[in-house]
């Protein structure tokens, strides 16, 4: 059997591992470590398992992945979304659509100190949701905006996928931090028009409510006060050279331990809590990335990666249309596949791909940083996407009461959000790079 099709046959037996609910780890390093074998001996397999997993988990760059979790665990327990949605709710939750707004300025917010879409529906959501449905709202609009609030918990700084990306690519954390947030806020500007029109189009999903008293307005805004510290400490101090990304991701950690314990929503068991989902997420991921290291070794020796690059860049197309048809790609793949996997499976595929084309007139830094904004972008509609849609089961869990087709359909209007957003990004590379080039020159 030649390298090609050991690699592809790689390739067939994960997928049949992930369709049987074998853990995505596992499906990885199974195929990978029977191909890699394959195509040498039983020595050179054992030799590589020896030093891989060291290798690996020595890395000091992945220190910041656990760091940015507990960071947001901390915030989770110590009640900082609450005092998020309060505020926003008390400036314009009186607004026809306004409460959902809310929601999605308080799931920004949170994001910005939590790096997780996961925890980010689940926390908005519970807060949210008794809100909305109390005033009226429908549960296809609540649910569907609490889905798509909740994936900007990956696009605002810090992303944990964001991170992931950098280390594959051997990028800087902190420019590719400062990429997103322009297209961040784009998300979120395209989000609360999307509420806005929506609510024109169908005044009945959602209702107005009495306005907040201007006393009642600046109390609630000054709660969020912890937050917006922790955030402009953090990123100033990343982006002024003060401290490093995982030295900021450690000040960011004391900081939301620490407001979480001045408003006495963080406990003893809410310690343990955090302490114990860390270590839960941090465990999967770094799983994640020895079966995706095992399977990607193994695809080195098939050749797949240098061969799909060298017949990429001599294809007789319009290189914009090459990244196109990967970020179609990718929408498909996130359709079955979580986000962490599929990074840690594809990148070192495609990317020496990308940087084969010539783009813009860009150079390999910035192609590398502008190809991760866009991948960070699929990646985050990914998680509102049917089948899966993992953001939509979480809402699910929390919104017991809103049948998930219900969600899905509520999801449709930001999905159109979304890629408009993708599109602007694909042909104006500035938009991405000009906070990098305005930062760091």
């Amino acid at each position: 059997m030649s390298p090609t099709m050991i690699g592809l046959v790689m390739f067939a037996a994960m997928l049949g591992l992930m369709a049987l609910r074998i853990p995505i780890a596992a499906a990885m390093f199974i195929p990978g470590a029977v191909g890699y074998w394959a195509m040498t001996n039983e020595l050179a397999l054992l030799n590589l398992l020896k030093g891989s997993a060291v290798a690996r988990l020595t890395v000091y760059d992945l220190s910041v992945i656990p760091l940015f979790l507990l960071m947001g665990q901390f915030a989770t327990q110590g009640g900082l979304s609450r005092a998020l949605f309060k505020a926003a709710a008390a400036f314009i939750g009186h607004i026809r659509g306004g409460l959902g707004m809310a929601a999605i300025m308080a799931a920004a917010g949170f994001g910005a100190v939590c790096g997780s879409s996961v925890a980010t529906t689940a926390t908005i959501g519970q807060v949210a949701y008794p809100e909305m449905k109390s005033h009226g709202y429908s549960g296809r609009l609540s649910t569907g905006v609490l889905a798509t609030g909740g994936s900007l918990g990956i696009l605002i700084p810090p992303s944990v996928p964001l991170v992931v990306y950098a280390i594959l690519t051997e990028q800087n954390i902190a420019k590719l931090f400062a990429a997103a947030f322009v297209p961040g806020l784009i998300a979120v500007v395209g989000y609360l028009v999307v509420i806005a029109l929506y609510c024109r189009v169908r005044p009945d999903l959602a209702t107005a409510s009495e306005p907040t008293p201007w006393a009642q307005r600046w109390k609630a805004l000054v709660a969020v006060w912890p937050i917006a510290t922790i955030f402009i400490v953090v990123f100033g101090g990343i982006y002024a050279g003060i401290f490093t990304p995982t030295e900021g991701a450690a000040v960011g950690a004391i900081g939301t331990f620490i407001a979480g314990l001045a408003s006495r929503e963080l406990g003893l068991e809410g310690i343990k809590r955090s302490f114990l989902g860390t270590a839960e997420t941090s465990a999967m991921v770094f799983m994640i990335f020895l079966g995706a290291d095992m399977m990607n070794s193994a695809l080195a020796l098939t050749q797949l990666p240098a061969n799909l690059a060298d017949w990429v860049s001599h294809l007789d197309v319009p290189p914009l249309a090459i990244v196109a048809t990967l970020l179609a790609f990718y929408v498909v793949l996130c359709c079955v596949m979580d986000e962490l996997s599929m990074l840690l499976l594809t990148i070192p595929v495609v990317f020496p791909a990308i940087m084969g084309l010539e783009l813009f007139g860009l150079d390999p830094q910035e192609k590398a940083i502008w190809f991760g904004i866009l991948v960070l972008m699929i990646v985050q509609i990914g998680l509102i996407t049917p089948p899966v849609g993992l953001n939509v089961y979480v809402v699910n869990s929390v919104c017991k009461d809103v049948p998930m087709s219900e969600t899905y359909r509520g999801v449709l209007p930001f999905l159109a959000s979304d890629f408009v957003r993708v599109a602007l990004l694909l042909f104006f590379p500035a938009i991405t790079l000009g906070a990098v080039r305005w930062l760091f020159g």
